[in-house]
C-alpha cells in the first residue's frame, strides 16, 4: 500500500458532466490505499481461502424478479460486446450483453478464464464482493474524497491525473478506448480490454490505473451533485450487514475504464464519477482497498 498524506482536496469538476459539480473543498486525512487495483491472483487467494461466492455466481430469487421466466434466472453478469458498426451512443444496450455463466473466473462467460492474465484487475465484482474482500485483507474501501485526492497525485486544479494535457510529449497515460467506440478498438498499448497492472505510467503518489483500465467502488452512496448529504462518512467501515439491510443501494464508482471514449464517455479523469447499483457485475468493474 501507499501512505496518501493529508490535504485540502479541490473535489469535482464544474466543466465537465453536472454530477461532478459543484467543486467542494474536503478535508483528507492520511490514509493508506492499495498501489495498483486488486487482480485476479489476488482475489484467487480469497477465494481459495474463504470459500466465497460473488454475487454473479448465486442463483437468483424468482421472487425479486415477478413475471420472469424462472428458466432465463440464472447467474451471470455483463459484458461488453463490440457492435458491428457506428450506432446510437445513447442506448447502451446496444453493446452490452447479459451473459449466463459470466463471473470473476470466467468474466465474458463460461468459455474464457482468467489463467493467462492474473496480473489484471479482477472484474465482474459486485459491491458486496469488493467489501468481503476487504474485510478479509483487513482493510476497507475507499470514499470517494479518499479516491479522488490519491488519484490527483498531489495535483490540484488538474484535469488528468497527470496534468492538464491528454497525451504529454504524445505518452498514452492511461488505458481508455483506442479507435471508434463500440464497434472498432484498436488498443491501448496492444491491450484490448483490461491490461497487466502497472502497464502504464503511475501517478505523482506511485499509484498504478487510477485512471483507466476498470472502474472502481468507493465506500460512498451515490448522490447527483457534491454537496449533498453523504451516507458514509470519510473513514467510515462499510460492513456486508450494512450492505443486506439496505438492498441493491448506489455508489460511487470511479477513474473510469477501457472503455471511456472522447465521443461516447470523457470518464478518464480524477473528478469524474458514476453510478452503478451495488449488485451490478460487469466487465469492466473492480477495486482497491484502503486503511
Amino acid at each position: 500500500m501507499v501512505r496518501i498524506p493529508a490535504g485540502l482536496l479541490r473535489m469535482g469538476s464544474d466543466d465537465h458532466y453536472p454530477e461532478e459539480g459543484p467543486v467542494v473543498e474536503r478535508e483528507v486525512a492520511a490514509f493508506d490505499i492499495d498501489e495498483h487495483p486488486v487482480t485476479n491472483a489476488e482475489y484467487a487467494r480469497f477465494v481459495a481461502e474463504t470459500g466465497y461466492v460473488t454475487v454473479a455466481e448465486r442463483p437468483l430469487d424468482p421472487a425479486d424478479f415477478p413475471g420472469a421466466d424462472p428458466a432465463t434466472l440464472v447467474p451471470g453478469g455483463l459484458v461488453f460486446t463490440p457492435t458491428a458498426g457506428p450506432v446510437d451512443l445513447g442506448d447502451w444496450r446496444q453493446w452490452w450483453r447479459w451473459q449466463p455463466g459470466a463471473h470473476w473466473r470466467a468474466p465474458q462467460g463460461p468459455s474464457s478464464d482468467v489463467d493467462e492474465i492474473l496480473d489484471h484487475p479482477v472484474v465482474q465484482i459486485a459491491f458486496t464482493d469488493a467489501v468481503a474482500y476487504a474485510e478479509w485483507a483487513g482493510k476497507r474501501l475507499p470514499t470517494e474524497a479518499e479516491w479522488e485526492w490519491a488519484a490527483r497525485g498531489g495535483l490540484v486544479g488538474a484535469r488528468y491525473a497527470w496534468g492538464d494535457e491528454l497525451r504529454p510529449s504524445g505518452i498514452l497515460m492511461a488505458n481508455t478506448w483506442q479507435g471508434e467506440f463500440p464497434y472498432r478498438s484498436t488498443g491501448a498499448l496492444g491491450w484490448s480490454g483490461t491490461s497487466p497492472i502497472g502497464a502504464f505510467p503511475a501517478n505523482g503518489y506511485g499509484l498504478s490505473d487510477m485512471i483507466g483500465n476498470v472502474w472502481e467502488w468507493t465506500a460512498d452512496a451515490w448522490t447527483p451533485r457534491h454537496g449533498m448529504t453523504p451516507t458514509v462518512q470519510p473513514g467510515d467501515r462499510v460492513t456486508l450487514l450494512d450492505s443486506a439491510a439496505r438492498g441493491p443501494a448506489r455508489r460511487v464508482t470511479k477513474g473510469g475504464s477501457h472503455l471511456c471514449a472522447p465521443e461516447y464517455c470523457l470518464r478518464y479523469r480524477p473528478a469524474a464519477r458514476s453510478s452503478q447499483t451495488e449488485d451490478s457485475a460487469t466487465t469492466h468493474l473492480g477495486f482497491r482497498c484502503a486503511l
